[in-house]
């Protein structure tokens, strides 16, 4: 039986306490390895056009040190960088969700009360890469 390897994940978070939180908090409940994150909008886009630098799951939040999730965003998506994208906020009103998505965001979870959800969105996410694993494999 192959191993599935953990989802790659970057975190674009300007508090480094909730930078640290959601990571031992993943890493811990969730097939994930954080492989990298920023603080702020050019940060993010920059370690994410790098083909090397390859996530994935890119973790965003809108607002960041300097510029804004939506930004990243907008960015990841004119430029065509692969991963599912997923919107960590204190800010999901309907209005930031209805942007987010139209941007390319796969999914929005509320911070202080969704953070089970994405955890288990990251399970599925590995689920889904075992199944793709199991139909390449002998």
């Amino acid at each position: 039986m192959v191993a599935v390897p953990s989802v790659r994940t970057f975190i674009v978070e300007d508090s480094p306490l909730i930078l640290d939180r959601l990571t031992a908090t993943l890493e811990e409940l969730a097939p994930v390895r954080v492989v990298g994150a920023a603080s702020d909008e050019t940060g993010a886009i920059s370690w994410l056009a790098q083909p090397e630098h390859a996530a994935d799951l890119i973790i965003v939040d809108i607002f960041l040190k300097s510029g804004t999730g939506v930004g990243v965003l907008r960015t990841l998506a004119r430029l065509g960088v692969p991963g599912k994208r997923v919107v960590l906020t204190n800010y999901a009103t309907p209005a930031m969700r209805r942007i987010c998505l139209e941007l390319g965001a796969d999914r929005i979870f509320d911070k202080s009360s969704e953070l089970e959800d994405l955890v288990a969105y990251c399970e599925d996410l590995h689920g889904r890469g075992a199944a793709e694993t199991s139909r390449d494999g002998p």
